[in-house]
């Protein structure tokens, strides 16, 4: 259980509590995440470097099409990475420029505006007058997501992740009969010591393996709700 201040990001945290499991020879193969944790380069990164399978809901695609759920998303375009190709549903290629944006590289696939204003399906597409424009993250971690997104809609998945219902649990015992999510104590140093004293009934007994389990056992991570985060401290 890591201790950290309550503005660090989820995401922060993960990589510290991997060492610190790796220094005790205890990653786990598969690591079962809540919706803070999860990006592209962690999926990526966790596996790459830690052989670790992220067990997370991604974020779903938040174009227009893809909340009302007519026309087409990002995913419905295929995308030829080798031939540096970008092709939409009704057949058209884009132009591939290999761009730096916010310090981030990045590839703009633009479909030109004679091929998309007279097109019979433009409406489906997109209402820009420019043409429909594609940004996508390096291979690798569009893949990844796209893999992600594909997976998180099976069934199978879905029971597999209801392993996290018992530390949901567990976080929701430790907070409302403890008092948890409120630090006693002014610093890191003293807040930390104040998860591990809690009584057995409320620690993570619940997760397989316990808090800690071996290279071929799930790990859950837990973290309460940081809309309610101490000023203080927060738990992770």
């Amino acid at each position: 259980m890591a201790t950290t201040a309550s503005t660090l990001p989820d995401t922060k945290a993960l990589e510290p509590i991997r060492q610190a499991l790796g220094r005790r020879h205890l990653l786990p193969a598969r690591h079962y995440l809540d919706s803070g944790y999860p990006s592209a380069d962690l999926i990526v990164a966790s596996a790459k470097d830690y052989g670790i399978a992220l067990v997370t809901p991604v974020l779903l695609d938040t174009s227009r099409q893809a909340k009302a759920q007519q026309g087409f998303a990002a995913d419905d375009f295929t995308i030829d990475w080798d031939g540096k190709r970008a092709v939409c549903p009704a057949g058209i290629s884009a132009t591939w420029n290999d761009v730096v944006q916010e310090g981030v590289a990045k590839t703009v696939a633009a479909f030109a505006a004679l091929d998309c204003i007279p097109c019979p399906v433009k409406e489906q597409c997109t209402s820009s007058r420019k043409g429909r424009r594609l940004s996508l993250y390096p291979r690798e971690l569009t893949e990844a997501v796209r893999t992600a997104r594909a997976q998180q809609q099976d069934g199978t998945w879905q029971r597999d992740y209801a392993l996290r219902a018992g530390v949901e649990g567990a976080i929701r015992q430790a907070t409302h009969t403890t008092g948890l999510r409120r630090a006693r104590y002014r610093g890191l140093r003293p807040t930390s010591t104040t998860p591990p004293a809690l009584p057995p009934s409320t620690s993570s007994d619940s997760t397989p393996g316990g808090t800690a389990a071996p290279s071929t056992a799930p790990i859950i991570a837990t973290s309460p709700d940081s809309n309610y985060a101490s000023p203080h401290g927060n738990w992770n």
